[in-house]
């Protein structure tokens, strides 16, 4: 699958929402919502499509860009990235979650791995993450040219703030890649941690 997922800043929320979710209204997998408070640079509003190839996205993308574009809008950072959701079929869940990331450009491609691997473990140990996306990025605007996207849905938002955010693989095994005082650190710049509610009728 081809996935877009964009972060939205914006003062004039309500109308940026609206001129987006009309943007991608024909994306039969299209999610677009206001974030939740305690986003980090996560923005004001979440974009997530998917589409079975990248084909159909050059069309909905140049209305997505019209809307991104006036002056409503300060500032977006997006990713396009390939992959699928790993997880039941209706995952459930009531909480959208997007990590944005980058890899420092010198990290060994075997180091890479083993981060990535720390990633993709932690739903093992996390039980309110109901389904999971680790992706590399292929093409990415914003703050910082992001290299991951790393994305979850949850059962509700305390199963990602509390949970997920204190479980102990978090901080013995993700967090070395992303402390500056770790010798293992490989994660640079700010991250984007953004997230959103979900309607699961």
């Amino acid at each position: 699958m081809f996935n877009v997922t964009t972060l939205i800043h914006t003062d004039k929320r309500e109308t940026v929402l609206a001129e987006v979710r009309d943007a991608v209204c024909d994306v039969p997998d299209a999610l677009v919502e206001p974030t939740l408070p305690g986003v980090r640079n996560g923005g004001d509003i979440l974009m997530h499509l998917q589409f079975a190839d990248d084909a159909k996205w050059p069309v909905v993308q140049a209305r997505v860009e019209e809307v991104l574009s006036t002056p409503a809008v300060s500032h977006i950072d997006s990713a396009c990235y390939r992959g699928r959701p790993v997880g039941p079929a209706r995952p459930g869940g009531s909480v959208y979650r997007a990590l944005f990331l980058r890899v420092a450009p010198q990290t060994p491609q075997d180091v890479v791995a083993r981060f990535e691997a720390d990633l993709a473990a932690m739903p093992r140990y996390v039980r309110t993450i109901t389904a999971w996306q680790l992706s590399r990025v292929e093409t990415a605007i914003g703050t910082s040219a992001w290299t991951h996207v790393f994305s979850q849905r949850f059962t509700d938002l305390e199963g990602l703030t509390g949970p997920y955010l204190m479980h102990p693989i978090h901080w013995a095994y993700v967090d070395r890649w992303f402390d500056p005082e770790c010798p293992d650190y490989i994660v640079r710049d700010r991250v984007c941690h953004s997230f959103c509610a979900v309607d699961t009728q």
